[in-house]
Parts: structure tokens; sequence; C-alpha cells
């Protein structure tokens, strides 16, 4: 267990900002999940949009790479324009 007053206080941040980003990964997962399961196009175009917008929000705030916001994106639009092709 850390002694010195700074070492403590760098263990109460560490564990609020783990905190943090903990919430906003759930909240990236449980949005992308919904817009995958969602089988109707007007429902995935509204969830598409939830999801994109969340991932560049968390991209901005540093949450996660660029290039991962990109890849789940890609897949998202993907996954909508083959409900599209479907209807």
């Amino acid at each position: 267990m850390a002694s010195h007053k700074s070492a403590k206080k760098r263990i109460r941040t560490s564990a609020k900002k783990r905190m943090v980003n903990k919430i906003a990964e759930s909240k990236i997962k449980t949005h992308v999940k919904k817009a995958f399961t969602v089988t109707e196009v007007e429902e995935a175009e509204k969830l598409y949009k939830q999801a994109v917008a969340i991932l560049d929000r968390s991209t901005t705030k540093g949450k996660i790479n660029k290039n991962t916001a990109s890849r789940k994106k890609a897949a998202l639009t993907r996954n909508l324009n083959k409900l599209k092709a479907a209807k």
C-alpha cells in the first residue's frame, strides 16, 4: 500500500478515471450491440446515428482510438446497408 500522500492521491484519481472509462466503454458496447441486433430499417438508422455519435464523442475525448472507432463505424455502416438491400 502507498505511504506517500501523492501516491495515495494517485490511487484515488486512478480509481475515478477507471470508473469513468469503464462507463464510457460500456456505453459504446451497448449502443453498438443495439444497432447490430435491430432488424427494421427505420429503427436501425436511428440507432446507427446514436452509435456513431457516441463513437465520435468517445474518440474526441480520448476514450478510444480513432482507428477503433472507424472500424466499428464501418461495420455498423455495412450492417445498415445490408438491411437496406434486403428491404
